[in-house]
């Protein structure tokens, strides 16, 4: 059982959560940039050596073509809807824990944490799915030098003219295949963590914040380790040219296994 505690608002939740959501982009995106480009590259040819040979090539690379800007590539999108999008997060996170407890003392064990984590996800997708296609797009063309849209209003402007709301929410199964059981892994990680690294006699809100910091990027680790191979799938899916895969991620599936096989799950991890 975890030792949790007292709850806070969702109210709360919500402006923590968007508040950290934007440091996260700052933060993050650069490493999204490549890991999108090495998820999407397109498949070497008979003796021909792939686009990017790792992390660290298609981080050089991107860099001398694009200078830092191109590790940017598409981070309005997120930023635009990060707030709602990790403040929804943290108040689906809430509201989870509270369905569970039949009083505001109640303890959650970890399973009913990973629930709660779970409903999180669900709450998130529907910002979190038109604003992944929009930054996946962006960040790609660069790469690929052909240079279709010149912003994520732009962006989402030719995507809705093309295939109306349907294309905009392109994606949106996996994405929810992603963040579902993803965020519920965690929020239980990071609760475990901060209990294991609390000491005895003291509660997990009076940890230290390089405690805090050290629980939070551990549990951001377990969240990709469940993440990735959805991921993979998702961002082949949304940059897609329309009618590639007209079965969906099935097909996107299949040819991944196909002409990757158990590399799948190891793709910008």
């Amino acid at each position: 059982m975890s030792k949790q505690p007292q709850p806070i608002s969702p109210l709360k939740n919500f402006f923590a959560g968007g508040f950290g959501g934007v440091c996260l982009v700052f933060a993050g995106h650069p490493l999204d940039t490549i890991k999108v480009r090495l998820q999407t590259q397109p498949k070497p040819g008979p003796g021909q050596s792939p686009l990017y040979a790792g992390t660290f090539d298609c981080f050089k690379k991107t860099l001398a073509k694009e200078g830092v800007r191109g590790l940017y590539k598409g981070m309005a999108a997120p930023i635009i809807g990060v707030t709602p999008m990790f403040a929804v997060c943290f108040f689906g996170f809430g509201l989870g824990k509270k369905l569970q407890q039949k009083s505001p003392d109640d303890i959650l064990s970890y399973p009913q944490l990973f629930a709660a984590g779970m409903l999180s996800g669900v709450f998130t997708t529907a910002i979190m799915a038109p604003g992944e296609r929009i930054k996946c797009l962006l960040q790609i063309q660069a790469a690929s030098g052909d240079v279709k849209y010149a912003g994520p209003i732009d962006c989402a402007k030719q995507i809705y003219r093309e295939n109306g709301i349907r294309g905009v929410y392109k994606g949106t199964a996996l994405t929810l295949m992603r963040d579902v059981p993803a965020s519920g892994m965690y929020f239980m990680t990071y609760e475990w963590l901060k209990n294991i690294l609390t000491p005895e006699g003291m509660s997990p809100g009076e940890l230290s914040v390089p405690s805090v910091l050290f629980a939070g990027g551990m549990a951001g680790i377990f969240n990709w380790a469940v993440a990735i191979p959805p991921d993979v799938l998702k961002s082949r899916f949304q940059t897609a040219p329309e009618g590639k895969y007209p079965n969906g991620f099935r097909d996107v599936l299949r040819e991944l296994i196909r002409e990757e096989g158990g590399d799948l799950a190891l793709q910008g991890l």
